[in-house]
């Protein structure tokens, strides 16, 4: 009789079948760890914040791979990614009724209950970065926004491409994100916010006017001038006001003087610009944007002294780099504002100076295709040079000056807080978002014409400069969870 010892056969049995055991149980333990992996140790940065910066600046030692004599703010980037909208041929009146006219509250727009500011990333150099394409689209329309100036309403005049409104700005060492009109309007609730300067600012202030909009519509209270160029808008749900002052020198200046020969304009470099200067105590935040105006012919003064001119061939004076006057003029600007609130005992103000923001013409401004682009340039296709970078430049070293000058005085330190938005590289980069023919309702209905009117010089609403007041909320963000601390 043969006797079977069971234990040995189980054993040889396991000893065969464990291999296989071991096999298909390893890509089950890959898989459970791929989709849920182990949480973050206690301390250690989430992957998803977004960053405070101390110095909002690319100019600074924390940044020094930015090179700003040529132009060259960095390396070339990789191509945008693949289009996701899957709409190219669509319908354009289809495309329009599909884009959102309220967004979602934002869970990155301000900082989850408990999550402390060291879990924070200390700097973001926004001019380092690419346009990549993505498939939401813009917070409003152009018919659901009663704000956008006639000439930057390209949806409802008739644009047939939509794939300018389909790109976000991606920073390389941050994110940088979506724009949340609540967290907006919760940072400045009680507050009023000025936009001054020339028509870029006007065109910043009304994307401003659509973005919050889209939750909180505002009224309008105040309107005087010529093109309504000083407006006031409240927004009664959180008791926010915005203004707009047209000041296209921020000094004090006569516009269009006439020597009966030619025009130019009269600048006096020794005081700013009293039409806003006089309403600063009540202002908590300020945003500057100039630049254009100071290409025009212009006779220049320091008070009673005459410092020259620019592009006057008519007249015996001595000609003045624009750049100098330019730099001068944020120069005073900035002094008074930081002098003002040392010898007061009000509250504070926020300064953000929206840096230059450059044209796109190819060509002459009324001919047919003066800026044909419809999509943004690759990085090594555009390089920021010449006139656009010097005066970004002027711009950035005075706001540098003007924190050499907050620092060194403790006094006024609390009062100002102060940033360079710098947008200078990311507007050079998007031709395609200006209004070009479209600046007027259906340029083309009489038939192609070679002499048409182009806009190439603003943005079409919705679009690029949207992304102007998504940095600044994000620098306005990071400075109100900074002061809580």
């Amino acid at each position: 009789m043969v006797i079977t010892n069971s234990w040995k056969t189980q054993q040889s049995l396991t000893k065969k079948l464990l291999p296989y055991v071991l096999y298909s149980i390893f890509p089950l333990a890959l898989l459970h760890f791929y989709l849920y992996p182990f949480p973050p140790l206690p301390g250690s940065p989430a992957k998803d914040q977004f960053s405070i910066p101390t110095i909002l600046s690319p100019f600074t030692s924390q940044n020094k791979e930015l090179k700003i004599g040529n132009g060259l703010l960095d390396s070339p980037s990789l191509p945008p990614e693949e289009k996701e909208n899957g709409n190219e041929n669509g319908n354009l009146h289809e495309e329009i009724a599909s884009l959102p006219t309220k967004e979602k509250e934002s869970e990155n727009g301000v900082l989850p209950e408990g999550k402390g500011s060291e879990e924070i990333s200390s700097t973001c150099d926004y001019a380092n970065g690419e346009w990549v394409q993505e498939k939401k689209g813009p917070l409003y329309n152009g018919s659901s926004c009663g704000t956008i100036k006639d000439g930057q309403n390209c949806m409802s005049h008739g644009r047939p491409d939509m794939d300018y409104l389909y790109w976000r700005w991606k920073p390389r060492q941050c994110d940088l994100p979506r724009f949340d009109p609540r967290s907006f309007l919760q940072i400045f609730e009680g507050k009023h916010i000025a936009f001054v300067g020339d028509s870029m600012a006007r065109n910043q202030l009304e994307s401003l006017l659509c973005m919050l909009g889209s939750l909180s519509p505002p009224n309008l209270v105040f309107t005087s001038g010529d093109d309504n160029k000083f407006r006031r808008w409240h927004i009664p749900s959180h008791n926010v006001v915005v203004s707009v002052y047209w000041s296209p020198f921020l000094v004090k200046g006569i516009e269009k003087t006439s020597d009966g020969n030619q025009d130019y304009n009269k600048l006096f470099f020794d005081s700013i610009d009293e039409r806003w200067g006089s309403d600063l105590d009540t202002i908590d935040m300020v945003v500057l944007s100039i630049g254009h105006w100071y290409l025009h012919p212009a006779i220049y003064h320091d008070g009673d002294v005459k410092l020259g001119c620019h592009a006057l061939d008519t007249m015996n004076c001595t000609d003045v780099p624009f750049f100098d006057v330019y730099g001068k003029a944020f120069n005073t600007t900035l002094k008074a504002i930081i002098q003002r609130k040392l010898g007061s005992e009000g509250k504070g103000i926020d300064v953000v100076v929206t840096t230059f923001s450059p044209h796109h013409f190819e060509g002459e401004w009324d001919k047919l295709g003066a800026c044909p682009r419809t999509k943004p340039f690759m990085e090594e296709e555009k390089s920021l040079e010449g006139m656009d970078a010097q005066m970004r430049e002027v711009q950035v070293e005075e706001v540098e000056k003007a924190k050499i000058l907050l620092n060194a005085d403790k006094n006024v330190l609390p009062k100002v807080r102060l940033a360079a938005v710098d947008v200078t590289k990311l507007a050079l980069l998007r031709p395609d978002g200006h209004p070009g023919p479209y600046m007027y309702f259906n340029p083309f209905a009489d038939g192609i014409k070679e002499r048409v009117q182009n806009d190439c010089v603003h943005w079409c609403l919705p679009g690029p400069i949207d992304t102007w007041n998504e940095i600044m909320l994000d620098v306005m963000t990071r400075w109100h969870t900074s002061s809580m601390k």
